[in-house]
């Protein structure tokens, strides 16, 4: 029902995603990956850099298709049903190559951004520190300057893509100690051979597989060359940097819902119980109602912030409004897919578990749902109070409007 809203080009490219996820990724990697038999899926990766599937947005003489937003979305929910492992592998290119493309050289676009999209170099970001994750502004990670170099000392954590990464994008303190926080940070590109000490993070509830790791950093020298950016203006990298961070979250949690909500659909036209399939129960049926109309509602959101993006415009309110109800969609479809299997489904013998596990790590990454929240109201306030064209006063409406007196504020 959503090619309505799709051009022939990005219903193609869908398709393209649609039939990779089918025909070339086995279901025996998704079950040593989430048994932590696999370190990075790098094949997954490459794979993907040959099928063209990477870096869609970005022009076509780095290897890219230069397609929108819109387009990015529909595969990214194909790619989402693998779950947040193999969603975020496939997201990264597109997250540090906003980078590159937007605040990058073109020494920097020709040495990273082309292997990147090609699927022969892998990269991540850090930004979460063991000291804070939504403070990302207090960040005690320090680059120095010293010659014709930085050297950077600190660590990061829950790198997702760290044990395979190639390339990390990462944010420094570069600043004194009296400059304000958002004008003391600055953006490095810092391959791993520079000296980056990888540590293996395990025991996590989900998300296997997906080389989470800490990145440690004693001395490592980076060249000036580097640097992404102005120096100081990190701010402006990590601004911008939280649209492809929240949208690919978004986009792939509509893959991982809408994958749910498909495996307890046919479970209740097939489980009979009291004599009659259990999709003719209320119970039943309109939880998997429930689940049909918020994932429609989140996919539609989803494309609306990404036209909303490649029109140039400020979406900041909607980019994290997508990030928001996709994610929290997600979660209560996968809640109730649950709920629709029963017992059966909290085993392994389906993969809803899984994806719970999952799920519940994307209402967390790339700025928590409550940050979303004051983001959301914050934007949306200061668009009503500075609204330019007069509209209906309806608070004029009611019976005693009049009463000023009663009308009190302080």
């Amino acid at each position: 029902m959503f090619d309505v809203l799709l051009s022939g080009q990005e219903r193609a490219v869908r398709d393209e995603a649609r039939a990779f996820v089918r025909d070339q990724v086995d279901p025996q990697l998704l079950r040593d990956m989430d048994a932590d038999k696999v370190e990075y899926p790098r094949e997954y990766v490459r794979a993907l850099g040959k099928a063209h599937l990477l870096g869609l947005r970005f022009p076509e003489k780095y290897g890219g298709r230069g397609m929108s937003w819109t387009a990015e979305l529909a595969a990214l929910e194909e790619v989402g049903v693998l779950g947040t492992a193999l969603g975020c592998a496939y997201s990264m290119p597109s997250i540090v190559g906003e980078a590159l493309v937007r605040f990058g050289t073109e020494e920097q676009r020709a040495k990273y951004l082309v292997k990147l999209i090609s699927g022969e170099m892998v990269s991540a970001e850090g930004l979460t520190e063991p000291r804070g994750g939504s403070d990302f502004f207090g960040a005690t990670t320090t680059a120095r300057a010293e010659g014709d170099s930085f050297l950077l000392n600190g660590q990061k954590r829950f790198v997702v893509g760290a044990m395979g990464a190639d390339l990390f994008l990462i944010y420094a303190r570069t600043g004194d100690e009296k400059a304000k926080p958002h004008q003391a940070i600055s953006a490095f590109l810092v391959e791993r051979a520079m000296g980056v000490e990888v540590q293996h993070v395990y025991g996590l509830m989900g998300t296997r597989g997906g080389g989470t790791g800490r990145i440690v950093f004693r001395d490592v020298r980076v060249p000036k060359e580097n640097l992404v950016g102005e120096l100081h203006g990190g701010y402006e990298v990590f601004n911008r940097m939280m649209v492809p961070e929240r949208m690919t979250s978004a986009g792939g949690a509509l893959g991982m819902g809408r994958a749910v909500l498909e495996v307890a659909t046919k479970y209740a036209h097939k489980r009979k119980a009291f004599g009659r399939v259990i999709r003719d129960f209320e119970g039943v049926s309109f939880r998997i109602a429930e689940a049909v109309a918020r994932t429609d509602a989140a996919r539609a959101l989803c494309f609306v912030a990404g036209r909303t993006v490649d029109a140039g415009l400020d979406g900041r309110r909607l980019v994290s409004e997508a990030k928001k109800v996709a994610t929290e969609a997600a979660w209560a479809t996968v809640n109730d897919a649950m709920q629709v299997l029963g017992g059966i489904g909290y085993t392994e013998v389906f993969p809803v578990e899984r994806m719970l596990r999952d799920v519940r790590l994307a209402l967390i990454w790339t700025g928590t749902n409550e940050i979303m929240n004051l983001l959301v109201q914050h934007e949306y306030a200061k668009e009503l109070m500075g609204r330019k064209a007069a509209v209906r006063d309806v608070e004029l409406d009611a019976t005693r409007a009049d009463a000023v007196e009663e009308k009190v504020y302080e």
